[in-house]
């Protein structure tokens, strides 16, 4: 694994939890974890279970004990970890967003293509898929219990930078991250509303929004005054607080797009709401053990939502788990992706998401900052490119 802050210790719990609750056809084994500072990468290996620690990801990827890198960097660095990993025959699993612009993304998937033929795996780490009520909305949808896509509805609302005072960090600089909000976590909505649909979008019209400007520097990066403070020093942030867009999906339907880190009150909403020809489902990773489902053709003397509590066996990924009603957490997704990626690698098949499915999200990405960027009414998106290591499209399947 590369990198072992927030994601990377996200993932570690993943890989150290995944075999002892699911039976795999593999096992996964800890090797190395890689960090720049030495002695807090090698403390961070301990902590996390890694059996041993590199200062350079090059030394990592060069390994002969690393059959699969884990890439939980900032999006400046996944191209160039990616595709030497991939070169090297390494399986890797990519933190999102896949990259930082559409040409470092189609870099990734011809290094993935290229890999395939000799064995080597790819994928990327939009986790929410793998929410056993997200599961089930993407099964009704399959099963056609809405009909026809209409609308969607899709939100992703944070708060962990409302105050103006918030310290400036990597997430907020356009050079290491790329984007703010729209690629943080628009990123996943984007994503989620593709998959659980079936469907892409094909066209976007967006504002983006930075709110606060400048920001304090961290103590850690500005050296600590005799109060502990920065000495009152401030830095630009250079991404954007807020996008906010509307978009056409492939089947005709509408859909609207909210993402944001100024939503006060709001820790980790994500909301999915999509209405059909035949009902309607509604989500909110809030209350996440929980699916909300209209069947229209009830009589409208006894019609309402029905709170699905997905936490039977029978959901997926849940009978591995507790016994029914015992709620799943955060941290499951991450454990699911884990045993996902290691059925797929020991089966020699393609894991989903795929890289061309993160370039198709980083072409959305792309279309709704240049549609903010030109004031347009209306910015195409370009089709989905064909995954020819399937030969099918990047629409997914559960």
């Amino acid at each position: 694994m590369v990198g072992y802050a927030f994601m990377g210790v996200a993932h570690s719990h993943a890989w150290r939890t995944a075999p002892r609750f699911f039976d795999l056809p593999l096992a996964p084994d800890m090797a190395v974890v890689a960090g720049r500072d030495e002695r807090a990468v090698r403390a961070a290996a301990d902590r996390l279970g890694w059996r041993d620690a590199e200062t350079s990801w090059k030394a990592l990827v060069a390994r002969d004990d690393v059959d699969l890198v884990d890439i939980c960097t900032p999006g400046d660095t996944h191209a160039d970890i990616a595709v030497a990993a991939l070169e090297a025959g390494k399986h890797v699993l990519c933190e999102k967003p896949l990259a930082n612009s559409v040409e470092e993304a189609e870099t990734m998937v011809r290094a993935a293509e290229a890999a395939r033929a000799s064995g080597a795996l790819a994928t990327v780490g939009f986790t929410y898929r793998r929410v056993p009520a997200v599961q089930l909305a993407k099964r009704l949808v399959d099963e056609g219990r809405i009909g026809t896509v209409r609308h969607v509805r899709a939100q992703y609302l944070q708060d962990w930078i409302a105050d103006p005072q918030a310290p400036l960090s990597w997430r907020l600089d356009r050079a290491k991250a790329g984007s703010g909000a729209l690629g943080d976590i628009g990123a996943h909505v984007v994503d989620l509303a593709q998959f659980v649909t079936g469907e892409h979008l094909t066209g976007v019209s967006a504002v983006l929004e930075t709110f606060v400007r400048e920001r304090p520097v961290a103590a850690s990066s500005a050296g600590l005054s005799a109060t502990g403070s920065s000495g009152g020093e401030t830095g630009p942030v250079t991404v954007d607080d807020a996008a906010v867009f509307l978009a056409r999906l492939s089947g005709g339907g509408l859909a609207t797009f909210e993402a944001t880190r100024f939503a006060y009150g709001r820790k980790n909403a994500i909301r999915l709401e999509i209405n059909g020809s035949a009902g309607s489902l509604a989500f909110d990773f809030e209350d996440m053990n929980v699916l909300h489902y209209f069947d229209a053709s009830q009589p409208a003397w006894e019609a309402g939502f029905r709170r699905i509590v997905v936490t039977e066996p029978e959901h997926a990924y849940v009978g591995a788990w507790w016994p029914a009603g015992h709620g799943l957490g955060y941290e499951h997704a991450f454990t699911h992706q884990a045993v996902d990626l290691v059925r797929d690698v020991a089966a020699h098949r393609q894991p989903r998401p795929s890289f061309a499915d993160g370039l198709q999200v980083q072409r959305v990405l792309d279309a709704v900052e240049r549609s903010a960027a030109d004031r347009s009414t209306w910015t195409d998106v370009p089709a989905p490119t064909t995954d020819t290591s399937t030969g099918t499209s990047t629409r997914t399947e559960a």
